[in-house]
């Protein structure tokens, strides 16, 4: 029992990537424009992929090392939730990301984590899709072109793009200013990463909404088929994001 809670090296990574939640937030909801001499929104984007890494790290050392144990598996799905759902409501208030979209895709995770439970209970295990992994994949991308586009604490914006910043109309009005120029200013540049955040964010949403419908399709699949000497499961599930796949588990021998 000791071994399956020893804190190892995957497990300080997964615990790294907890406490590095309230700096990241700090970071970005604060109004200091720089941190330890480096603007705000380079900061705060290399605190978000630091920890993103982490994410990827401790799960490779575990499986390379042997190193895979409870408290790894209880902790590293909250690590993600946490920094994921934290980045993205500290964009909102940014006004960097649209809160109904933000709404969807943290409430989802509530639906999937609830279903996760019944899933337990009824001894059904869920296994990681490939969509899932997609869909933090697209989450990491979007936060981190959204961060990296902040300005002042907020969406870029330029004179010729003002009324409608945070709208398509804003990256042609770059596109064209910059034909006609043939420059790009910081702001500029902003600006077309903010666009593609924010047309990374439908993906996000279609990508998580995907992924939850692939979940409950297979848990009802399998509760409709039923499994004789079904029992519920006694160690810890992953309660990752990724998880649509659903199989049952056998009666003990």
């Amino acid at each position: 029992m000791k071994e399956k809670w020893h804190l190892n090296l995957p497990n300080a990574l997964t615990l790294l990537r907890i406490f590095i939640v309230p700096l990241l937030v700090a970071v970005l909801l604060t109004q200091p424009k720089d941190w330890l001499g480096v603007p705000q929104h380079i900061f705060g984007v290399a605190i978000f992929l630091i920890a993103a890494t982490t994410d990827w790290l401790d799960g490779y050392l575990a499986r390379r090392r042997g190193q895979v144990s409870s408290l790894g598996v209880m902790l590293d799905p909250i690590a993600d939730k946490l920094l994921v759902s934290a980045a993205f409501i500290a964009l909102v208030n940014n006004q960097l990301a649209p809160a109904w979209a933000v709404v969807v895709i943290i409430g989802r995770e509530f639906a999937v984590s609830g279903l996760r439970n019944v899933a337990a209970i009824e001894g059904v295990v869920i296994r990681a899709s490939r969509m899932g992994k997609f869909k933090m994949l697209v989450q990491v991308i979007t936060i981190a072109l959204l961060i990296t586009s902040m300005h002042h604490g907020g969406p870029p914006v330029t004179p010729y793009a003002l009324p409608v910043y945070w709208k398509p109309p804003a990256f042609w009005n770059v596109l064209k200013h910059f034909s006609a120029t043939h420059h790009l200013s910081g702001l500029d540049v902003k600006i077309l990463l903010y666009s593609a955040g924010r047309a990374m964010m439908w993906l996000v949403v279609v990508s998580s909404m995907w992924s939850m419908y692939g979940y409950f399709r297979s848990f009802y699949s399998s509760a409709r088929r039923g499994v004789p000497g079904r029992r519920p499961v006694s160690r810890p599930i992953p309660d990752e994001e990724e998880h649509n796949v659903v199989y049952s588990v056998e009666s003990s021998r």
